[in-house]
């Protein structure tokens, strides 16, 4: 399976998950007396669409280079997360003015078994978190990163309702507003996470050099090339789950330009066998005086 499926199905899991998270939160809010759960189901359906709106970068991001585009469309893909963070933020400003509201307005104590839901939810959402961080991980995606955040945000979210709630229900009168402020506190979370979110798609889109693993890896992997006596410049940046690398390569400068020309033809094609998400490289040979 190549990393755009595994992109594309991570996605769709993200999706089903979040509209069922939705349901049963936005019931079990309604009917269980809690803003805080009824939030939850806020963020759980801003997810939704936030979801999809990944899902459809990655089809875009599929589309192979044309004259238009001869880096390909993976460009798409920090945009999307750019849309992603704006869902982010307005998410957690609804919830923080709800929250508020309720704050200001007397209501009844949430109902104990909401604990109950917000305990299953809570394992639900990390184990989802890490299927979706591990998934992004495999293909570089930043995408997924910021939809694995989304389930880690909820999952913290729902711990701090599920402590608004416990206060409200064990001390009872008095302290109703609990899982409001348990509410008000998890928007702030989720704006501190938005800027976690966007920091690297922003470095992304302005080719940010952040890579300094896979640089080493390039440096390392060129010098087993016959012929390659070391590198000078890497300049390294992403498209969406690939990288596209300009190298400087050094050889014999006392070989001609037709072995020379060889030579970097057998750097390329050994950098794209040996490191499968690279894609476009150029390199540029240096002579190297020994």
């Amino acid at each position: 399976m190549s990393i755009e499926q595994t992109a594309i199905k991570t996605t769709y899991f993200s999706i089903i998950g979040n509209i069922f998270l939705a349901l049963i939160k936005g019931f079990a809010g309604f009917f269980g007396n809690s803003y805080a759960l009824i939030a939850d189901a806020i963020e759980s359906t801003t997810d939704i669409f936030s979801s999809v709106l990944i899902l459809l970068g990655f089809k875009y991001a599929k589309r192979p280079a044309d004259e238009n585009h001869p880096y390909g469309h993976g460009k798409i893909e920090p945009i999307i997360t750019f849309l992603v963070v704006a869902f982010l933020v307005v998410s957690a400003t609804i919830i923080a003015y709800e929250s508020i509201e309720n704050i200001q307005t007397p209501h009844k104590v949430p109902k104990p078994w909401t604990l109950i839901v917000l305990g299953l939810i809570i394992v639900w959402k990390e184990t989802s978190y890490r299927i979706v961080i591990k998934k992004s991980k495999e293909t570089n995606s930043t995408s997924l990163k910021a939809d694995a955040w989304h389930h880690r945000s909820d999952a913290i979210t729902s711990i701090m309702a599920f402590i608004g709630i416990s206060i409200a229900v064990i001390l009872g009168k008095g302290y109703e507003t609990a899982d409001d402020w348990a509410a008000l506190m998890a928007s702030g979370f989720i704006l501190y996470n938005s800027y976690l979110i966007l920091r690297p798609a922003l470095g992304e889109i302005m080719d940010e050099q952040r890579y300094d693993d896979l640089l080493k890896e390039i440096r390392i992997k060129s010098l087993e090339v016959p012929g390659i006596t070391g590198t000078e410049k890497c300049f390294i940046r992403k498209a969406g789950m690939k990288f596209h690398v300009d190298l400087h390569a050094m050889v014999n400068g006392n070989i001609t330009v037709i072995e020379g020309h060889d030579i970097a033809h057998r750097l390329k094609d050994y950098l794209n066998e040996t490191i499968p998400n690279l894609e476009h490289i150029l390199i540029h040979i240096e002579p190297d005086s020994l």
